[in-house]
């Protein structure tokens, strides 16, 4: 693992800026580099969608935009997570873990992805920035790298099972939304045992990085 009432529907976060403006499926956004199609927006569950706790103290923007994407998993159990439900409540075990246990702001990585393959916003602000394209929040996932690095708990333990493909699809769509949004190149996806001595993120899914940077690549 990482060094680790609102009645309103939750708030999903999916192509919101296409189509408030009626931007059609495989549109060019203005601003973007010269010939380069806009990738799309994943579907991310932002902080009041899933009912995190509120950080301890306000977060920190790093003042400066990430150079790289750490991939983590969380070491907990295989376990379905199915649905928004099951992936909420592993959102809340996290936030509480890296709070009341590490004695930590808030969730120390800036988005988690369940292993039913939904995406939600780990640490509060990380949303707000990534949409922005500039600037990020400083995390608690990577020693020495949470300046720098976009940290993504993928939930399970991947040392001797791969993750879900459905996780594994939704960890492509992520990484090539933020390099594309941070202007990223693929080949800045990493491990988080690149940095730190850990096992995470397992044997297999640290295996999966190549064919990661490549399937990212292809999907920008």
């Amino acid at each position: 693992m990482a060094n680790h009432d609102h009645a309103a529907m939750p708030r999903r976060r999916f192509l919101a800026s296409a189509a408030a403006i009626g931007i059609g499926a495989g549109a060019v956004i203005i601003g973007a580099a010269p010939a380069q199609a806009a990738v799309p927006e994943p579907n991310i569950f932002d902080t009041t969608a899933w009912d995190a706790r509120p950080p301890s103290s306000p977060v920190v923007l790093a003042g400066n935009n990430p150079n790289k994407i750490i991939v983590h998993h969380t070491a907990f159990a295989n376990t379905p997570d199915t649905g928004e439900s099951g992936s909420f409540a592993i959102a809340h075990q996290i936030q509480d873990l890296h709070m009341d246990t590490n004695g930590w702001i808030d969730s120390g990585q800036h988005f988690t992805i369940s292993r039913s393959g939904i995406v939600m916003e780990g640490r509060h602000r990380s949303l707000e920035r990534l949409l922005a394209g500039s600037d990020m929040v400083v995390g608690a996932h990577t020693v020495g790298q949470n300046s720098q690095g976009i940290g993504i708990e993928n939930n399970g333990t991947y040392t001797s099972v791969a993750p879900p493909a459905i996780l594994y699809d939704s960890l492509v769509s992520m990484c090539s939304y933020i390099c594309y949004q941070y202007n990223l190149s693929p080949t800045q996806i990493f491990g988080h045992r690149d940095f730190n001595d850990t096992e995470c993120p397992g044997d297999q899914l640290y295996a999966m990085l190549p064919q990661l940077r490549t399937d990212t690549a292809a999907r920008m």
